[in-house]
């Protein structure tokens, strides 16, 4: 596998291994099926130890969601993704009428990439403060729903970790249900695809900064990750650039066995120090995010929030849910 390119999409690191084996990979399983028009679900199931180490995903379910067609605007559509993100939260998820969930909004509110989490928290139907403090209001397709934005430790000088440990241990949700930004390799998928887990997810994983892990061994209960890819590495977009270069040059050159030759001993690591030269000598390993960055974020909440709202209330539909936050 190509460790040097850095990816969160557990269908990108699948990808990646089978692109150089071109086999099953074992210890993975996954299947891809068109649930709409320009709507594609991939799952993916890591079974097995030897199925992490292929491709450095820990045991677990991922599912992806490929939605190119929302930069278009249509509400019909922004709806169905919606309905469908519903249905893969359901997967993975058992919860009762009485269950108790906790949204963790992880990033930067003042750094818009990272800001997708926080948004989600705004955009989500919170109901845990009318079931404690006025039950007779309460609609009985609702489920206990409590939201929190932690912060980053860069502006609180506590751990993301410990703060949603210390809220888990007084709260006692019986899910916990963390968003974040996250890293694709593929700059196509920026902002048109969320990655739904249940094997939890740790805060700042998306630049390479790696925390105290939100899972279900740290946190003592189930955890789902979700997130959406808002950046993708300078050195992953150098590298394929390099590599698409040296497969045209390879084709061109078929008739020069010298300089063929010459090009295929051109290894992985002789281009990940190309492009570390050119990237990371003075200024660190970039991240590339696009401009219209805060729209796709914007979408990207909604979508992310009212997935959230169909899956966890019972019965709630998106006209209900509009009429309870507005």
């Amino acid at each position: 596998m190509k460790r040097s390119i850095r990816t969160d999409l557990a269908m990108e690191a699948r990808e990646m291994v089978q692109e150089q084996n071109q086999i099953d990979i074992p210890g993975v399983k996954s299947e891809t099926v068109t649930a709409d028009e320009d709507i594609t679900i991939t799952r993916v199931e890591v079974v097995s130890p030897l199925g992490e180490d292929n491709i450095g995903k820990p045991i677990g379910n991922y599912i992806t969601l490929e939605i190119p067609g929302i930069s278009d605007g249509d509400k019909q559509y922004e709806e169905q993704v919606k309905v469908h993100l519903a249905n893969e939260i359901r997967r993975l998820v058992q919860l009762n009428d009485n269950s108790l969930v906790l949204i963790i909004g992880l990033g930067n509110w003042n750094v818009t990439p990272d800001a997708v989490g926080p948004k989600v928290v705004e955009k989500v139907l919170v109901t845990r403060h009318i079931f404690e403090y006025v039950p007779e209001q309460v609609d009985e397709r609702m489920r206990q729903i409590c939201a929190v934005a932690p912060g980053v430790l860069g502006i609180t000088g506590i751990e993301t970790g410990e703060i949603v440990k210390g809220i888990v241990d007084r709260v006692k949700p019986d899910l916990v249900i963390a968003i974040d930004a996250l890293a694709s390799r593929k700059t196509s998928r920026i902002g048109n695809t969320i990655q739904v887990a249940d094997t939890g997810i740790n805060p700042g994983s998306g630049i390479g900064n790696k925390r105290m892990g939100l899972t279900k061994e740290t946190l003592g209960v189930p955890t789902l990750a979700i997130g959406i890819p808002t950046v993708v590495y300078a050195h992953t977009i150098g590298r394929d650039s390099l590599e698409m270069l040296l497969t045209e040059l390879v084709d061109q050159a078929t008739n020069n066995n010298n300089f063929t030759q010459l090009l295929n001993g051109i290894d992985e690591e002789h281009l990940d120090c190309l492009v570390g030269e050119v990237l990371t000598e003075a200024l660190g390993d970039l991240v590339v995010t696009p401009k219209e960055i805060d729209l796709l974020i914007d979408d990207a909440a909604g979508i992310i929030a009212d997935g959230i709202n169909l899956a966890i209330h019972n019965g709630l539909s998106l006209e209900d849910v509009s009429r309870y936050l507005h």
